[in-house]
């Protein structure tokens, strides 16, 4: 199936490699540890960024020009931590600063990669195998499915949209009312670019910042009169949390009706972001607690089951207020999976796939259409 114009590719990740096939694309390479950052050349070769400055100065050109449509190419994946950008006519501006790489952000109209198509994929490859996932936790974009092939010569994959899907994604936004549609980017020439993410829209202005107020509001008055119970972990049901909203502020206690940590009413940002009053950090409490949390409320879940994480896509954004965006993403994926906000993966509803031996990764640019 072809993909239209060029692509160029960049990774993100580092040190030793394994094959990996870039399908119909191109590759050009940025990668971060805990270390150190850089990126990866076309045979998966380490290169630490050189200084940054202030202003950011450009980066190295790392990109690999992409194979012709309806063909492949192999580039090679160092182990770490990273991510796998690719673009189509033109390539990606990368500059550095004193502190690392200025990775894109379009919800910045100054950006020089605004009128770019562009999208990444995500992966970490290390000892345990490879994990890759197809993402849209900061934009809906040009369509592509990642897959890693298993010893037995078997092959796992996601990402891949309903036939359609790719315009029905953006039609559907089109016709949801309360600003969703000013979510889309268009370049002059009449092409669209991307979706963003509904918390870079807040950013941008282009979504209003109380979109998911009245939810919240609900939540928290159901929840002053009853009890939220979180189990957090799917192996441990015996570990649980009850919330009660009191003063304000929900607080959980443990089983022994001791409070273990409390949460402000949380802002629309807080909750497409997974981030600020709905912090997860990563401990065995509050980061667990807040990601139930976060699922809850971008799935709209918290009303309909006083016992979280729901698991049971049955209930997922069924009310009127909801994260739309996340909504019409997984209505369009051909496995219903899909990584639209930060802990999509509460459940299993997550756009990955993993192998502890993998032998080939697949990045796979799909048609269009």
């Amino acid at each position: 199936m072809p993909v239209r114009s060029t692509a160029y590719v960049s990774r993100a990740a580092t040190a030793v490699c394994t094959p990996a096939r870039a399908g119909r694309g191109s590759a050009a390479s940025t990668v971060s540890s805990r270390f150190q950052q850089g990126w990866a050349d076309a045979n998966g070769t380490f290169h630490a960024w050189p200084a940054g400055g202030n202003p950011p100065t450009p980066a190295p050109d790392a990109s690999i020009a992409g194979p012709a449509n309806g063909q492949s190419k192999t580039i090679r994946l160092p182990k770490f931590s990273g991510r796998i950008y690719f673009s189509y006519g033109q390539k990606l501006d990368f500059r550095l600063t004193t502190g690392g790489l200025v990775q894109p952000a379009v919800q910045n109209p100054s950006d020089p990669n605004r009128n770019i198509l562009f999208n990444w994929s995500e992966y970490t490859l290390n000892d345990s195998g490879l994990w890759i996932n197809s993402t849209q936790v900061d934009m809906f974009s040009a369509p592509y499915a990642v897959g890693v092939q298993l010893a037995d010569g078997s092959t796992k994959n996601t990402g891949h949209l309903k036939a359609g899907g790719y315009n029905g994604f953006f039609n559907a936004l089109r016709g949801q009312p309360g600003g969703w549609a000013n979510l889309i980017q268009t370049r002059s020439d009449g092409t669209i670019l991307r979706a963003l993410a509904p918390g870079h829209g807040i950013e941008a202005g282009a979504l209003p910042s109380t979109v998911m107020d009245d939810y919240v509001n609900r939540v928290w008055q159901k929840y002053s009169s009853s009890t939220l119970t979180v189990t957090p972990f799917a192996d441990q049901p015996n570990t649980k949390y009850y919330g009660r909203v009191s003063g304000g502020v929900m607080n959980f206690t443990n089983s022994a009706g001791a409070v273990v940590t409390s949460f402000q009413k949380p802002d629309s940002d807080s909750i497409f972001g997974c981030y600020k009053r709905l912090d997860a950090p990563n401990d065995l409490v509050r980061g667990p607690i807040s990601r139930t949390l976060c699922a809850g409320f971008n799935r709209s879940t918290l009303l309909v089951n006083p016992n979280q994480p729901d698991t049971s896509s049955a209930n997922f954004y069924q009310d009127t207020v909801t994260n739309q965006y996340a909504r019409k993403i997984h209505a369009q994926m051909a496995d219903g999976k899909a990584y639209a906000f930060a802990f999509d993966d509460v459940g299993n509803y997550e756009s990955l796939v993993h192998d502890g031996n993998p032998q080939q990764a697949y990045v796979t640019l799909d048609p269009f259409s």
